[in-house]
């Protein structure tokens, strides 16, 4: 089991021990050089907490470990019947509002992923040593989990909250040593895993380690030994992973290249996206976090050393691709590529396209996922691609699918081994027909392990994908079915005011969970809600920044697409419907705004983009949604109430509630 705190020790043998005991245990425990400053603050909460816990019996925890988060509870206190989550803030005179939105995210981890705290009463403070004393009232959150909002408290009145809350909590008192033994199964965000790992926590740590969810352990134990292999054997592999989304598929890929960052080692990996938004976010997150690290040690690091080292161990596909045109004899410095949704990759017009506008390059015969494939194939011994593959997520234009993938593999490049998911073959991943051409092959293995077959992203919920694709499969039974499975721990709400949904997501959102307005990228006629697709948000202000920045998408003004947010995750969704996809009772019908006039979309590959587009757009929230379908307006010849109602009657006659 892993030990997750510095220190911890019964109430009575904390207050009997020396401070110079104490400190010497979080000291060796510490994985960093601990400075001064620190070693005072550790004192000032240990002189505090004397004076406070005379009298009390339970369990005290310093420096308590969240993974999901990267950092650690100042102190966790089991007393009686509940847990107290204490963040210190020594020499604070105020009360700030980021602290205690800190706080509530310590407390929120442990209810939501702490088995042993699921049904515990959860308090968390918020102590700053220097601060006036305030009326702490206890208050427990709408959602009725026993978990308590936060409280504030200074030196003298800390002990009367503590004394407030054992009185207020009438339930059973917890027996640390099986509190202790119980699992944690965190299922962190895209971005939390990224810094966690980046940081140096295992993916044991930050993920589920249930039945459910052991796939994911075991895919990226399958990806290992597939690449320790082809290395031993001088081989050059290219592996498929596929899995329903939110399963895991980028967090597998940014677990594989965090053990192998170091150049100097020959299993030296890189993570390549073609999605842009993810990789700015990402770059964004993992620099701020670095600093953040540098800083509580005491050390400065500029924002521009933290982008230089983040954007070598995730780089956009595109940058990889032009540094493969630079000269195309050498090989890349790494060894092992992941290319996270590979069914992104261009195909070969789009590509030919782009490299005679923008490269100067004519007549260039050769698809993304072809020449890629010839990058790596550069090197003399021994190299591993590895696909991670989306099913229904190809949403935009020039996107090749993963067939162009195995039709690549089979003209060009026929030494190489594949290691592929069985559920390659599914209809949302668009390869059947090609996969045929792979049966004659040599050096074809299928491996179940290569799929992730449960969605990780909502916690509450694994089956909402399923979910989504009954609902856009016009499968009535099967997704009133569906959400009967989810709708007591995934709340899914139906609403025609976008005010009252902007309402429900503020009410539900605890602590720093982040909330937003996610719409789809043709929806331009939702400008009379103050909806403007074409005023481009910039994702990393929307997902990064904090609730006071008007750019964030908690401020509820500036709204995602698809293209957005794919590949990342909210906590709580809006999702508004616009009248470019309406249902009918012969299926979806599919429109484009041009001018001053919805018009027809005939192409089939445009009506998949679009259908995906909703199902990127529904499946992004990891607790709940509401979706908002406008009345319309019988005076707007683009917007009359038919273009929205039979939507809306559709999405009621599942079972979806109303507000």
């Amino acid at each position: 089991m892993i030990k997750r705190a510095y220190y911890d020790q019964d109430i009575s043998g904390f207050l009997a021990a020396p401070d110079n005991l104490i400190l010497g245990e979080l000291t060796r425990n510490s994985a960093f050089d601990i400075v001064e400053s620190q070693k005072n603050a550790w004192l000032d909460q240990m002189t505090i907490l004397r004076n406070s816990l005379q009298g009390l019996s339970g369990k005290i925890y310093f420096e308590y470990s969240i993974p999901r988060m990267g950092r650690r509870i100042d102190v966790l206190l089991l007393l009686k019947n509940v847990i107290f989550v204490v963040e210190f803030k020594v020499g604070e005179d105020t009360y700030p509002a980021y602290a205690l939105d800190q706080v509530f995210d310590y407390a929120l981890d442990l209810k939501n992923f702490h088995e042993g705290s699921h049904a515990c009463a959860i308090i968390p403070i918020l102590l700053s040593t220097e601060a006036p004393a305030t009326l702490a009232a206890l208050s427990a959150t709408p959602q009725n989990d026993k978990l308590f909002a936060p409280v504030c408290a200074n030196p003298d009145t800390f002990r009367d909250v503590l004394q407030a809350g054992l009185q207020f909590v009438d339930a059973p008192d917890i027996q640390p040593e099986q509190w202790e033994q119980s699992r944690y199964c965190p299922t962190p965000t895209i971005v939390e895993a990224a810094m966690a790992l980046y940081g140096g926590h295992a993916v044991a740590e930050i993920s589920r380690s249930d039945a459910g969810a052991i796939n994911l352990h075991e895919t990226s134990d399958a990806i290992s030994q597939i690449i320790e292999q082809a290395k031993q054997n001088s081989q050059k592999v290219i592996c498929f992973v596929t899995g329903v989304p939110g399963a895991g598929k980028t967090l597998v890929g940014l677990n594989i290249a965090t053990k192998h960052v170091d150049k100097n080692n020959d299993l030296y990996s890189v993570f390549l996206s073609g999605n842009g938004p993810l990789v700015a976010v990402l770059h964004e997150a993992l620099a701020r976090d670095q600093i953040r690290r540098q800083s509580e040690r005491n050390k400065r690091m500029k924002k521009h050393e933290a982008l230089s080292e983040v954007k070598a161990f995730i780089q956009n596909v595109h940058h990889f691709r032009d540094e493969g045109l630079k000269d195309d004899q050498r090989p890349p410095i790494e060894h092992v590529a992941l290319f996270d949704e590979a069914q992104r990759a261009w195909d070969l017009q789009q590509t030919a396209s782009f490299m005679a506008r923008k490269k100067g390059r004519s007549n260039f015969n050769q698809s993304e996922p072809e020449f890629l494939i010839a990058c790596m194939d550069r090197h003399a011994d021994w190299a591993v691609i590895v696909c991670l593959v989306g099913g229904g997520q190809e949403i935009n234009t020039g996107e090749a699918g993963i067939g162009e993938w195995i039709e690549s593999l089979n003209r060009s490049f026929p030494k190489w081994n594949i290691h592929i998911s069985p559920n390659l073959t599914d209809s949302e991943y668009g390869a059947g027909d090609v996969l045929k051409a792979l049966e004659g092959r040599a050096g074809v293995t299928h491996n179940e392990k290569l799929h992730l077959s449960v969605s990780m992203r909502s916690f509450r919920a694994e089956h909402v994908s399923a979910f989504v694709k009954q609902l856009l499969d016009c499968r009535i039974e099967a997704a009133q079915s569906a959400l009967a499975q989810i709708k007591d721990k995934y709340p899914i709400i139906l609403t025609r005011d976008l005010a009252k949904a902007k309402t429900w997501l503020r009410e539900h959102a605890r602590g720093s969970e982040r909330y937003g307005i996610v719409v789809s990228s043709q929806a331009e006629r939702l400008k009379p809600h103050a909806i403007d697709v074409r005023s481009p948000v910039d994702p990393v202000h929307w997902f990064l920044d904090d609730k006071d920045d008007v750019r964030s998408s908690y401020y509820l003004e500036d709204v995602a697409t698809e293209f957005d947010v794919q590949g990342l995750e909210l906590d709580w969704a809006c999702v508004t419907w616009d009248g470019d996809f309406r249902y009918t009772p012969n299926g979806w019908q599919h429109y484009s705004f041009k001018g001053s006039r919805w018009q027809n979309v005939r192409q089939p590959v445009r009506q998949t983009y679009l259908k995906n587009a909703y199902r990127v757009l529904l499946t992004r929230a990891r607790q709940g949604m509401v979706i908002v379908v406008p009345h319309g307006d019988a005076s707007d010849h683009t917007r009359p109430p038919k273009f929205y109602d039979p939507t809306f009657e559709w999405l009621k006659s599942i079972g979806i509630p109303m507000i």
